[in-house]
């Protein structure tokens, strides 16, 4: 398992009963996760001491409780900084297990010893781009929600990027993708974080199962003739690690690079466990 282990700002301190503790900054939240199906005694104090809990309905979806909780807060990792507010589906707008994939890549971009043109598919409010971008790449970000854009700029002044070398596109990933290719536009690496299920902004339908591996093979056409890497992000159950292997070996054998993937994880506090985030896939050269 790759494990998110190099946080400051944030720690999951508890889980238990379907629920995580969380510290993100100076706050304390309660989240639902559907991973933690044990039942442990909810010691901590923070269960008690939270500024914020989201309740998952029987119905579907649920709703925040607020006790002690801004609008909106920061946290940093490393040179990024992330602004985070609660919204809907429990989210605070960053997933913080990813970081460990952002190490990977920054790493690789600092050492290629070229210029690298990332293209970031699904780019939400921007982890990976800033990381991308703070590792000296030129970004690409795509994202279907004018909001998540607007968001992701935020967090790009704040970490004071402002002025770095990144495209900021409002658009469905898929359709854009076809039309680079018609523009026959290349890139050193692609990162993709596509969600289980939604709509673009004109109300096309994704489904991550029926639609991720014709878009794997889609950006096997955009990128360059010596990739860096390629990196995909599911949370979705279904598409566990080796399925994800399976597929951008098949998809991406003609670069004849290396694939592996494994599940991601974040370590929690209290206990030594690590909490499984989903899994991603790599390729690299």
């Amino acid at each position: 398992m790759w494990i998110a282990a190099n946080w400051k700002d944030y720690e999951v301190i508890d889980c238990s009963l379907g629920e995580k503790l969380e510290r993100w900054g100076d706050y304390i939240l309660v989240r639902p996760d559907p991973q933690v199906i044990w039942d442990t005694p909810k010691d901590a104090a923070g269960w008690r001491k939270r500024n914020a809990h989201y309740h998952r309905s029987s119905k579907g979806g649920g709703e925040w409780e607020f006790f002690d909780l801004p609008e909106q807060w920061q946290i940093h990792y490393g040179s990024l900084t992330f602004h985070l507010k609660p919204f809907r589906f429990k989210h605070t707008g960053l997933f913080p297990e990813q970081a460990v994939n952002w190490d990977w890549f920054s790493d690789k971009i600092r050492k290629a010893g070229r210029p690298v043109k990332v293209l970031n598919l699904f780019a939400y409010t921007g982890g990976a781009t800033l990381a991308a971008a703070a590792a000296g790449a030129s970004v690409t970000h795509v994202d279907a929600s004018k909001g998540m854009v607007t968001w992701a700029k935020e967090n790009a002044t704040a970490s004071g990027l402002s002025d770095a070398p990144i495209r900021w596109i409002v658009d469905d990933c898929v359709k854009f993708a076809e039309r680079e290719i018609r523009r026959q536009k290349h890139y050193d690496a692609i990162i993709m974080d596509p969600p289980s299920y939604g709509r673009g902004p004109k109300g096309e339908i994704w489904k991550i199962e029926d639609a991720i591996y014709p878009l794997i093979q889609l950006c096997a056409d955009l990128l360059s003739e010596e990739p860096l890497f390629f990196l995909i992000n599911s949370y979705t159950t279904g598409l566990q690690p080796a399925v994800l292997s399976y597929m951008m070996n098949t998809a991406l054998r003609k670069y004849h690079g290396t694939v592996c993937a494994d599940e991601i994880g974040l370590p929690v506090s209290s206990n030594g466990l690590i909490l499984p985030c989903g899994a991603s896939g790599r390729f690299e050269l």
